[in-house]
């Protein structure tokens, strides 16, 4: 019998950080592989790819099936990539453990930068952060909408639907792409709030797991990601809200900038503060100045939690 079931998403990126995430398991307590069985399950949001999530359910199409079998006892903790998390989650779910935080860059396929994508050129992402950057910082050019994994991405930018793309630099290094594309500095190009960081939830009143789980927390990581979607609460964020965010830690010391758009891109309003890894209220703070700042093309976006 397993000491810990973990669930997990099937796709190939999701299965890599379950694996990411028993052998961190395996390495801390001694334990051999089949100490942990990974469980896999085909999310809503790996079903549906013909339509932005924003139509069909938002984030919680990638978490919904996983939380009924966490919640049902048929696995002890379930693996996420945390910018696919909701930002309000149930309270009979907790977050134990948030996993050392890879890099947080998006890289660009199709172009040797943002500045060298042929003018009137498409670019595909179905995320509304990327669209609204890279018009506010590109009007001449046309996003238009790709969704799916890393494979399904990487193959409609080779057959032609789109003249470039973006994908998470992570996710490419945790499939042994890293070879591929662009890296696009995040003190340029934001990337998503809590991007390249990997959680791990069980039920709150379950000691037990929470207790083995914690000894894989990174508190760095967690600290960061906690301010982040401290950040989203605030904005009222939804998966279509356009959002970009990047924290640097350095002492104990959070660095957060943030920047929220208008979907076309025209607006932006950003601002960086700096708080203790254990200030809750900052990230608030910063979302409630962004938003006082800010016109109604872009408020009308925001306080619509996912």
């Amino acid at each position: 019998m397993p000491i810990l079931r973990l669930g997990t998403r099937r796709s190939p990126l999701a299965m890599a950080q379950a694996h990411e995430a028993r052998a961190r398991l395996c390495a801390v307590h001694g334990w051999d592989d089949s100490a942990v069985e990974l469980v896999p399950v085909v999310a809503s949001g790996d079903r549906i790819l013909d339509r932005p999530l924003a139509e069909i359910g938002g984030k919680a199409l990638w978490t919904r099936e996983l939380d009924q079998w966490l919640v049902e006892g048929r696995i002890d903790a379930a693996v996420h990539s945390m910018k696919d998390v909701e930002t309000i989650r149930p309270e009979a779910i907790a977050i134990a453990a948030i996993l050392p935080r890879a890099d947080k860059a998006d890289r660009l396929l199709g172009a040797a930068s943002i500045a060298d994508i042929p003018a009137g050129a498409r670019v595909g992402t179905s995320a509304p952060r990327r669209a609204a950057q890279l018009l506010h910082l590109r009007p001449d050019l046309e996003v238009v909408g790709i969704r799916g994994n890393v494979a399904t991405r990487m193959a409609k930018l080779e057959a032609g639907e789109a003249d470039a793309t973006f994908l998470a630099a992570a996710g490419l290094d945790r499939l042994g792409e890293d070879g591929i594309g662009v890296r696009l500095d995040p003190e340029d190009w934001l990337p998503a709030p809590a991007q390249a960081a990997i959680g791990i939830e069980c039920r709150g009143d379950d000691a037990r797991a929470r207790d083995l789980l914690g000894a894989i927390d990174h508190r760095e990581s967690h600290a960061e990601i906690a301010a982040e979607r401290r950040l989203l609460e605030g904005l009222g964020g939804s998966c279509s809200s356009p959002i970009a965010a990047l924290s640097r830690t350095d002492d104990g010391r959070i660095a957060l900038t943030a920047a929220i758009f208008s979907p076309d891109g025209k607006i932006r309003i950003g601002d960086t503060v700096e708080f203790s890894a254990d200030d809750a209220q900052a990230p608030l703070d910063l979302a409630r100045a962004l938003l006082e700042r800010a016109p109604s093309e872009i408020t009308e976006h925001f306080g619509h939690l996912d």
